[in-house]
């Protein structure tokens, strides 16, 4: 790279691993190679023993203004299903990361979240929002159908109503709408939005991380279940779960009268 800034910089302390997209020019506008890196370092942060949270932002004004459409593939004739693989094996399969990461993910917006960026920072676990962030529905916009999996994530979060409110129109979403909507756990002022993060990341990283793992997987799963088969998986869960060692240090600790150490195992 010979002294260009990364454009993704990744960063491990305390067991939080940090991903700050870094291309503050383009509002955080995904290139291809950077999703894609974007991609194998969530898978990164799930093998990883030593990671227990992470937290996903980006620098300057913008948390991601979705796909960087100005770097797109030159010419050429395009062949029916072209569209649909690049779909599937790029904005879909970056939001399908996030979400199936094995470790919490905070999303700390920054800024504008705008198309697959805005999905970007909904599939994450939890999401903290500066009061200068907004998140836009930017397809529509542009006479485009939306990405990044928008279509299956805005329902679940709000229902099908506002989904298409926020899809047909397009209009930016302000932190605090968004927070009132359901779409963000808390909005913090700017100048806040790292230190809470930190302070989230912190807890998260102390705690179970087994348990949290599970827990994470039995609620995305619970949206498309039906009753006997999310008590079957919370079930197996549990079994599973009673096997780690932050499962025994919890109970030993609680017969014990003292505060558990987790240990991430």
């Amino acid at each position: 790279m010979s002294g260009q800034p990364a454009d993704l910089v990744h960063t491990v302390t305390d067991g939080v691993a940090h991903l700050t997209l870094n291309r503050p020019e383009t509002l955080n506008a995904l290139t291809p190679p950077q999703r894609d890196r974007l991609i194998g370092l969530l898978a990164e942060c799930s093998a990883d023993a030593s990671v227990r949270a992470v937290v996903l932002t980006g620098t300057g004004r913008g948390f991601c203004a979705g796909a960087d459409l100005r770097g797109g593939a030159a010419g050429g004739e395009r062949v029916a299903g072209d569209v649909a693989r690049t779909i599937r094996l790029g904005a879909q399969r970056l939001i399908a990361a996030v979400l199936d990461c094995e470790k919490p993910v905070i999303a700390a917006v920054n800024g504008t979240a705008a198309g697959l960026g805005a999905q970007l920072a909904l599939a994450c676990d939890l999401v903290l929002a500066a009061e200068s962030a907004r998140f836009i529905e930017v397809f529509v916009r542009r006479g485009l159908v939306p990405d990044g999996g928008g279509a299956y994530l805005l329902p679940r979060l709000i229902g099908p109503q506002r989904a298409k409110e926020l899809m047909f129109f397009g209009d930016a979403l302000s932190a605090a709408d968004a927070e009132r909507l359901g779409l963000v756990n808390r909005v913090v002022p700017d100048g806040d939005l790292a230190k809470t993060a930190d302070a989230w990341a912190q807890r998260l990283a102390t705690g179970p991380t087994r348990a949290l793992a599970l827990t994470k997987q039995l609620v995305n799963a619970s949206l498309d279940s039906d009753r006997s088969t999310a008590f079957a998986a919370e079930a197996t869960a549990q079994e599973i779960n009673m096997t780690t060692s932050d499962a025994q240090e919890g109970v030993a600790s609680f017969v014990e009268r003292r505060s558990p150490e987790f240990r991430g195992r």
